[in-house]
C-alpha cells in the first residue's frame, strides 16, 4: 500500500513517517523542501515536491496512493482540504485521513475552520478518517522562554482545563487509520488521560525542573496583545483568544475513550512528555 503523508516534516507528520518506516513501509511524503525531508529521513522514504495549494503538484504525488495523510494549518483549512479532496477523488484515492481538531465539537476558534474542511471532504465522495485529538502537549513549549528565563507561566485560561495529548499518540491512531481502513467514515476524538489547568501544568513542569513556577493570569486584552506580538494574523490571533476563553469557561475539558478504543491502550500521560522535554524548561547559563 503506498501512503502520501503531508506536513511530513511537522509535529505530527513526521512521527506517522518514523511509524510507517519502522513497520517496513516506505511511504512518499509530499513537502516543500527535498533536502530538508532528505536530511530527516534519508532514503526511507519516497520525496515529492510541491505544495497543498497547488493542485497540479498535489495530484501528479497523489497518483498510484491508496492513502493520504492530510495536514493543513491556519484560516486556509478549508480550502486546502477542499483542494487535497479533489485531488484525491481526481487520483482514486481510496482514503483520506485528516489531522483536525476535538474542537470542531464546539465549532470555535481553529476548531470551526477544520469544521469547514471536514464539510468540504464529505462532500468530495472520497472515504474518509478524522483524528480530533485535544490540544497537543507540545505546544506547551511555548513557555519554555518565559519558564526559563523569569520563572513564570501567563495564560488567559484562569482555572479552565485540558486533555492534552502527546504527538506519538495521534501519529499512532493516524497510523492505525492510514493502514487498517477500520474507522473510515468515522471521527475519532482522541484525548489524553486526564484534563488539567494550566497552573496544574506549570506545576508538573517545576517539580521536574527542581523550580518553583509562578502562574500569572492574563485578560484576553493582554493575551491578544501578546501573540498578536508573535507575528501572527489578525485571524489567528483572534481564534486563539476564543479558544483559550473557551478553555476558561470549561468547554473543552473534556476526556474520551478515544485513544484506548483505537490502540488499545492508554494514553500516554502528561508527565512521559514532561520528561521527554524537561531540558527545553532547564535554564542554562551562557
Amino acid at each position: 500500500m503506498t501512503h502520501l503523508i503531508t506536513g511530513a516534516t511537522g509535529e505530527v507528520g513526521a512521527r506517522v513517517v518514523h511509524q510507517l518506516v519502522r513497520q517496513g513501509e516506505r511511504p512518499r511524503i509530499f513537502v516543500r523542501d527535498a533536502a530538508k525531508a532528505r536530511a530527516r529521513f534519508g532514503e526511507s522514504v519516497d520525496v515529492r515536491v510541491g505544495d497543498l495549494g497547488d493542485r497540479e503538484s498535489l495530484t501528479a504525488a497523489l497518483r498510484g496512493v491508496e492513502a493520504l495523510f492530510l495536514v493543513t494549518s491556519g484560516p486556509q483549512i478549508p480550502t486546502l482540504d477542499e483542494l487535497a479532496a479533489r485531488a484525491a477523488r481526481v487520483a482514486n484515492v481510496g482514503l483520506v485521513v485528516k489531522l483536525s481538531s476535538l474542537d470542531v465539537e464546539q465549532s470555535l476558534a481553529i476548531g470551526a475552520w477544520h469544521e469547514r474542511g471536514e464539510a468540504a471532504i464529505r462532500a468530495s465522495g472520497v472515504p474518509f478518517t478524522f483524528l480530533r485529538p485535544s490540544g497537543f502537549m507540545t505546544n506547551l513549549l511555548a513557555w519554555a522562554e518565559p519558564i526559563k528565563t523569569e520563572g513564570v507561566v501567563r495564560t488567559s485560561t484562569e482555572d479552565g482545563r485540558r486533555a492534552f495529548i502527546h504527538s506519538d499518540d495521534i501519529a499512532a491512531a493516524a497510523v492505525r487509520a492510514l493502514t487498517s481502513h477500520e474507522h473510515l467514515g468515522k471521527a475519532m476524538a482522541l484525548t489524553g488521560p486526564e484534563a488539567l489547568s494550566f497552573a496544574e501544568v506549570a506545576t508538573k513542569i517545576g517539580a521536574a525542573i527542581g523550580r518553583q513556577l509562578r502562574y500569572e493570569r492574563l485578560s484576553d486584552d493582554e493575551a491578544r496583545r501578546r501573540f498578536r506580538a508573535t507575528g501572527a494574523s489578525v485571524e489567528e490571533t483572534e481564534a486563539h483568544v476564543e479558544l483559550w476563553r473557551a478553555i476558561r469557561e470549561g468547554r473543552l475539558g473534556m476526556t474520551t475513550d478515544g485513544v484506548e478504543h483505537v490502540l488499545g491502550r492508554k494514553p500516554l500521560g502528561l508527565d512521559r512528555w514532561v520528561a521527554e522535554n524537561v531540558d527545553a524548561f532547564r535554564y542554562r547559563a551562557a
